[in-house]
């Protein structure tokens, strides 16, 4: 069964022969981090994307996560959604946010007992950290986010747009 039966109606496509934009970017520091989440949150099109963070344990995937919620004005304590699956948020202007992490996900029957599907229909921005996990139960990602750490500390992110408000974050992501 394909995402496309997971969830109709939500699963897009692009154009056929329309080629995905691609960046790639330095994070030389945490504060460039920060200032690329600022990018996004002041963005209209952030309000229903879909964001999948994908890298190796220690990455950064979190770390962005909490950069964006900041800046979209989320307060109090920001958790990793490791055990619990899901974290919802709400942003300063009533904006939804769930921040997934699929890390632990290995039951599709989750995807619906959970009520996933319905979260991913819905309003809100998405954040979907180890989206692997859920291959085949996700919709496509607006963008996604590859962000690999090296020794020193500078992260390389790769972002990838597959939706019309992925190529606008990408684009505000890049500047």
């Amino acid at each position: 069964m394909t995402a496309a039966d997971h969830h109709p109606g939500i699963v897009e496509t692009s154009p056929a022969g329309t080629p995905p934009a691609a960046r790639v970017l330095r994070w030389p520091s945490e504060d460039d981090t920060a200032a690329c989440a600022r990018r996004l949150a002041a963005l209209p099109a952030l309000r229903n994307a879909f964001i999948a963070l994908h890298g190796d344990l220690g990455a950064g995937k979190t770390t962005f996560v909490r950069h964006l919620l900041r800046a979209l004005g989320v307060q109090g304590r920001i958790k990793s959604p490791t055990y619990a699956v899901v974290e919802p948020h709400d942003a300063a202007d009533g904006l939804a946010v769930y921040h997934f992490d699929f890390y632990r996900f290995d039951d599709p029957r989750e995807w619906d007992d959970a009520g996933f599907r319905e979260l991913f229909a819905g309003p809100g921005l998405k954040l979907a950290e180890w989206p692997e996990k859920a291959a085949g139960m996700l919709p496509p990602a607006d963008l996604d986010l590859r962000i690999e750490s090296d020794a020193d500390g500078l992260r390389t992110v790769q972002l990838h747009a597959a939706s019309a408000a992925g190529g606008t974050l990408l684009e505000a992501a890049a500047a």
